[in-house]
This record gives structure tokens, C-alpha cells and sequence, in this order.
């Protein structure tokens, strides 16, 4: 989902510098909370364990060139479900700044961009699982159909801020359409197996006893509220 350098240039930078600040925004609003519910330890625990997997999800696992951008298994919704909101967030912003400065630093003008595209949707994914998983149920026993609208709102979310990126930058040509609905499309592959990825873990935390009451987990992974 990485957007590519040179598809937004110039002072059309500055839209996405307010869009990274709005997101930074809603992370240091959900450090604050996860800190007054577990303490600070507990998420620089969590949030290191984020930044090493996102790393991984960016530079280790395939990705190839798409369109406008690049299809990543980014697992949004598994860090949000296993790890929690707050160190999800840490996790993408740290990770991805590390992959960029590290081994990509032609993509850290497109940082503040890319933040955004993936912040938004993890808070638009937050306020979804809250609708759609009851508070009586435990993470490790939803279903097929509520991880698939984990995925649909996060992965879907991401496809968006691709477009609008794209469109912003570079119109509304026939190339330019053409690029945008090959990126989407190729991005369905990612939605339809994210589910099946947090279902899997899920299921190992599951018979993962010793993990319950754990410090590296979201207490919401085996408990309700």
C-alpha cells in the first residue's frame, strides 16, 4: 500500500502532513487509554512486538508492485485483535518508518501518506469490532463473518486512501483509472485472506492457556468485558 514517489508531489504534500497529524492524533488518544488500563510497561511491550512484525509484514513477506502501490498481507486486524489498538498503531508507525529509513528512503516523502492510509482504517476498524463483536464474546471465538468485516473495514479503507492519494495527485486519466482498479483489485486477495490469518492465530492463542492474563496480549484476546 505503499503510495509510489512522485505520484504526489510539491505543495499537494501539505494535505497529507495534516492528514498524518489528525491520525497521530488518534494514536496519542489511544496510548493515553491503553495506558490508564494497563500501564505504560504493558504497551512498550506490546508496541516493540508490533513494530518487529510490521517490519516483517513490509519487508519480509512478499509484496509486490501493483498499479499505484504495492500489495502487502499487512494483518491490521491481527495486531488489532491480538495486541490492541493502541500498540497496532505504534506498531504501523514504527514499522513503517523503520522498512523506510532502513532500506526504502525514497518512500519517506510518501510517509506521512502512507501513515494515514493505514491509521485511519485501524481506527475506523476499532469503532466496527465494537458493533460487530459483542461484548460478551472473546476474541479468540469470533467468527469467520465478523473477522471478515475486520478486514473489509480496514482493508477497504486502505484501498480508498490509495485512490484518493492517487486521484489527488495525478487525475482522473484513462492511465490513471486503469492503475487504481488494478491496485484494488489485486487487493481483494488480501481481503478475503486476512480472515482466514487472524482465525489461524486466533486459534492458536486459543490453546495457548499460559498466555491468559499475559502482559503481551490484549486482555480482550481471552476475556469479555
Amino acid at each position: 500500500m505503499h503510495i509510489e514517489p512522485e505520484i504526489v508531489t510539491g505543495t499537494k504534500l501539505l494535505l497529507s502532513y495534516a492528514t498524518a497529524t489528525v491520525s497521530f492524533g488518534l494514536v496519542a488518544k489511544s496510548v493515553y487509554q491503553s495506558i490508564k488500563e494497563s500501564g505504560i510497561n504493558t504497551l512498550a511491550l506490546r508496541s516493540l512486538i508490533a513494530i518487529i512484525c510490521v517490519f516483517a509484514f513490509f519487508q519480509v513477506l512478499p509484496h509486490h508492485p501493483v498499479g499505484v502501490s504495492e500489495v502487502h498481507l499487512i494483518l491490521g486486524s491481527t495486531l488489532f485483535l491480538i495486541l490492541g489498538p493502541a500498540a497496532a498503531a505504534i506498531g504501523l508507525l514504527g514499522g513503517l518508518l523503520a522498512q523506510g529509513v532502513l532500506f526504502a528512503p525514497m518512500d519517506l516523502p510518501q510517509y506521512g501518506m502512507n501513515v494515514t492510509s493505514l491509521l485511519l482504517p485501524l481506527f475506523a476498524m476499532s469503532i466496527i469490532a465494537r458493533k460487530v463483536i459483542n461484548n460478551k464474546t472473546a476474541y479468540v471465538d469470533i467468527k469467520y463473518s465478523q473477522a471478515l468485516q475486520l478486514s473489509l473495514t480496514y482493508q477497504g479503507g486502505i484501498v480508498a486512501w490509495v485512490a484518493f492519494w492517487a486521484f489527488y495527485g495525478q487525475g482522473f486519466s484513462a492511465e490513471n483509472l486503469v492503475s487504481v482498479a488494478t491496485f484494488s483489485g489485486a487487493y481483494l486477495s488480501v481481503i478475503l485472506l486476512e480472515p482466514i490469518v487472524d482465525l489461524a492465530i486466533l486459534a492458536a492463542a486459543k490453546t495457548l492457556h499460559s498466555q491468559k492474563g499475559s502482559r503481551l496480549v490484549n486482555a480482550r484476546l481471552y476475556h469479555a468485558k
